[in-house]
């Protein structure tokens, strides 16, 4: 068994056992099993940390590699949980960034055969204005996700005294979801702009490139659209709670669809 091997197997293990030992804690109400879960979480990200670093310095294609970008993506969604953890104390956070990290490292074994195509003359440049700034929105956008749902969840049994009484003591406050819904948006939406334009300068400056408008690119604005009116309606006008928390899921559902787009249309098979 190679290195590689070793690194993906010890980093599914920890991440699949933090995964299972925190969904029981959170359904037991122990809190030794999620403390244990979120450090088995950072072992694997720290193991996952230094299988990007090996790849990157020991494969010169690594980022024509369509599996570098699922990998790389299950690592920002754990950098931004731990800060998050780190800022808010939201632990709980991690019911939605353990089983995402799992499914994105798991899905990266099998995008092996998937190419990226990049452009030579302007590779450093693409790579960190386009591609590093859409993984960050992503990774902001899924912690986002996940205290949407958590906060719209909690709310609706707010209103009741039987869903009240079942809540249990270790459930944040909603106000906790919502400083998460707010941090992502004032991060993620100026992430989102410089990502998207920066395809469109490339267009700008690229000898011989053509730029003709197409489904994708006019879903990917669309998004972006959407993303703008969240970002003044939060930011500007106020909103709280409710509003920002549903319009956030709808922002990351069209991510997702343009994520899936992209792989699709971009890969070259070997």
């Amino acid at each position: 068994m190679g290195l590689f091997e070793f690194l993906h197997i010890a980093i599914i293990a920890l991440y699949g056992l933090g995964t299972v030992l925190f969904l029981t804690g959170l359904g037991t109400s122990n809190d030794r099993l999620k403390k244990v879960a979120v450090w088995l979480a950072a072992a694997g990200f720290a193991l996952n940390t230094v299988d990007l670093v090996l790849v990157i310095a020991r494969e010169p294609g690594a980022l024509s590699a369509g599996k570098f970008y699922f990998n790389i993506l299950a690592w920002c969604v754990l950098a931004v949980y731990f800060y998050l953890w780190w800022r808010l104390r939201l632990e709980f956070l991690a019911i939605t960034a353990l089983p995402l990290a799992l499914l994105l490292f798991v899905s990266s074994m099998a995008m092996g055969g998937i190419r990226v195509i990049m452009p030579p003359e302007l590779t450093a440049l693409f790579f960190g204005l386009h591609i590093a700034t859409l993984i960050l929105t992503m990774g902001v956008l899924i912690m986002a996700f996940g205290a949407g749902l958590a906060f719209l969840h909690y709310n609706r049994k707010l209103k009741t005294k039987a869903g009240l009484a079942s809540m249990g003591k270790d459930v944040p406050s909603l106000d906790k979801f919502d400083r998460v819904n707010r941090w992502a948006i004032l991060v993620g939406f100026p992430l989102f702009t410089l990502g998207l334009f920066s395809t469109f300068f490339w267009y700008w400056i690229a000898p011989g490139k053509q730029f003709a408008w197409d489904v994708m690119k006019i879903g990917s604005l669309a998004v972006w659209f959407l993303f703008a009116f969240l970002f003044h309606q939060r930011l500007v006008l106020g909103w709280r709670g409710r509003k920002p928390a549903v319009l956030t899921i709808w922002v990351f559902a069209g991510m997702c669809i343009s994520l899936i787009h992209h792989t699709i249309t971009f890969r070259s098979m070997p």
